[in-house]
């Protein structure tokens, strides 16, 4: 069991603490505690009190550490200095919409690259000047020390751990278990201009579902556009608009991901793999999992396979 401690700081959101036990505790391999520097009874910003059983020692129990809350105010210096210790002493450490200020006042995100909510980046980078803050991220992850920007984003930087430790295929099934979607990666903008679709029929997401059952085939713009009966120019523009990112890298990065799936439950030939997730050929697959993933195909599946040795 990977040992996960999630350090409140008042003020908190609900929300904020709901989301690192909604996604770890999807899949059988985490044992996750919430702790705070005075354990018992802590009021939250708009929302219920919420009981907080442990103490900062579940902080030197921990093999990941993740500070939520803040909003921007000064933590207890004992939570810092249990921060501080965990990173000298090797753990991973995290912090989810508001905690960068956190790990910020622990002096641990100096010269580092870091995000928070876009809302507070202004006041992140004005405070602590020696931090880089990159306010148009939905999480950054330098030298070890992982931070998110607020709501959905720190669900993707939950699951972003996940898939780093058991792989993409637990990454997915996480994923589907809290009923949301699979981990858009950090580089995504922040700036939705759609997160919600209008309901006007204009959404994108039947294209994307389309797509998605096709991996294994060519897909250009023009299939796309097609199918969601628009031009190019149009879907590019609304694509955008709704994920954040582009129609070709949306395809890349899924199909990538089907790739990683294949790689951990199956044993298939790395040509096979790459023609079933639309990579072309083995050189294709080697060269845009070393790009996107940083491993060869072959490391990467002896590191994630989840196939019983010999089978």
């Amino acid at each position: 069991m990977h040992r996960i401690a999630v350090v409140v700081v008042s003020p908190v959101l609900s929300f904020d603490v709901s989301i690192p036990l909604m996604v770890f505790n999807s899949v059988p391999h985490y044992d996750v505690r919430i702790c705070t520097a005075r354990p018992g009874t802590m009021p939250t910003v708009g929302g219920p009190d919420i009981v907080v059983p442990y103490g900062l020692d579940r902080v030197d129990w921990a093999d990941t550490v993740i500070a939520v809350g803040s909003g921007g105010e000064q933590a207890p210096p004992e939570t810092l200095a249990a921060l501080r210790k965990a990173a000298d002493g090797g753990a991973r450490i995290a912090s989810l919409c508001t905690g960068a200020f956190v790990l910020a006042q622990a002096d641990l995100l100096d010269g580092r690259r870091a995000t928070t909510h876009w809302g507070l980046a202004g006041d992140l980078a004005a405070r602590f000047t020696e931090v880089d803050v990159q306010p148009d991220r939905l999480f950054v992850e330098d030298g070890g020390i992982y931070t998110s920007a607020g709501a959905a984003a720190a669900i993707d930087l939950c699951l972003h751990l996940v898939r780093l430790d058991y792989g993409a295929a637990v990454a997915n099934t996480a994923a589907r278990l809290a009923v949301v979607s699979p981990v858009r990666p950090g580089g995504q903008s922040q700036y939705i201009e759609t997160p919600l679709p209008a309901e006007r029929g204009t959404s994108l997401a039947a294209t994307r579902a389309w797509a998605l059952e096709r991996l294994d085939r060519p897909l250009s713009l023009a299939d796309l556009a097609a199918h969601a009966s628009m031009s190019v120019r149009t879907l590019t523009r609304r694509f955008h608009a709704e994920t954040g990112t582009s129609p070709l890298q949306w395809l890349l990065l899924r199909r990538i991901d089907r790739a990683r799936e294949l790689l951990e439950t199956t044993r298939l030939p790395m040509g096979q793999v790459a023609a079933q997730s639309g990579l072309g050929g083995a050189d294709s697959l080697r060269k845009h999992m070393v790009n996107l993933v940083g491993l060869t195909p072959t490391a990467y599946r002896a590191g994630f396979t989840r196939l019983p040795a010999g089978t």
